[in-house]
């Protein structure tokens, strides 16, 4: 609770700050005693003192389930990698709890300490890893965050002959905290990506990207930028309204290789996607 703060009690104090709250639910948490502090529950009349903190669980709510199942590539003693479904999160995050990746994970395998390494779009589909003990996470983390990772895409979208392929695209971009989509801006590029074309059909490419860094919606923005967005793209070059339990159309981007030097065995490890983008049959 914040030193400046000047309410008068904790329950006027939560309901300012939490507006997607109703009255209602913050009265019945606050009879319930489930809202706590360090010195036990907190009652509608406790006094707001500056700077303490009060907690408690937020309701879960109410999910479409994902009607999609987890395949799992590889699983040892240290590590999990699955084939993560379009339209499953990887983690929970705003109203996606228990229809996520890790969620189902650790309940369907047992694997209460599972933690991601990295993470995909919940509308991307594809490979992520998992850590299995807790001690390693550190190690793969860290793969990822020095991007010691050779990560290749696939991704399905409009075919334009005046391009010419192989190409790098690089861009600046932003991703604002309350906004949906990212952005590309002026300035010094902080997102590099190889694009190769590797296929054609009539008026269709079938394309693969190499993402040098791994800025939010990188390659969809890349693509974008192009001329030719990956389809299926609810967000670019236009948002749109698609409800988040349509289970339809989807992305068409497959997150398909992961490949890097084991940081324990030192071996080179290397794990593909057994799924295939429905556009391209």
């Amino acid at each position: 609770m914040p030193e400046d703060g000047e309410w008068n009690t904790v329950r006027e104090f939560l309901i300012d700050t939490l507006p997607r709250m109703s009255v209602t639910r913050i009265d019945e948490m606050l009879d319930e005693g489930v809202v706590v502090d360090m010195q036990g529950p907190v009652t509608s009349t406790s006094p707001y003192v500056p700077g303490d903190a009060v907690w408690f669980h937020r309701d879960l709510p109410v999910e479409s389930v994902v009607p999609f199942d987890i395949s799992i590539v590889h699983r040892d003693d240290a590590i999990l990698v699955i084939d993560k479904p379009h339209f499953l999160p990887t983690i929970p995050r705003g109203g996606h709890i228990l229809q996520t990746a890790l969620v189902r994970l650790r309940l369907e395998l047992d694997l209460p300490d599972l933690i991601p390494a990295h993470r995909l779009d919940r509308v991307t589909a594809g490979l992520v890893l998992f850590v299995v003990d807790p001690a390693l996470r550190g190690a793969y983390q860290t793969l990822f965050q020095d991007r010691k990772v050779n990560k290749v895409y696939e991704a399905i979208a409009p075919n334009d002959p005046t391009l010419q392929f192989p190409l790098m695209v690089s861009s600046r971009i932003v991703k604002e905290k309350f906004d949906f989509a990212a952005r590309e801006v002026d300035g010094e590029p902080n997102a590099e990506t190889r694009i190769e074309l590797i296929d054609q059909h009539r008026d269709l490419g079938r394309y693969r990207l190499h993402p040098r860094t791994g800025r939010t919606h990188q390659l969809r923005l890349h693509m974008n930028s192009l001329g030719i967005p990956i389809l299926g793209d609810d967000l670019y070059p236009q948002p749109t309204e698609r409800p988040v339990d349509d289970f339809t159309a989807p992305l068409q981007l497959l997150a398909s290789t992961l490949e890097f030097t084991d940081p324990l065995s030192g071996a080179v490890r290397r794990f593909d996607s057994r799924r295939t983008l429905e556009r391209w049959h």
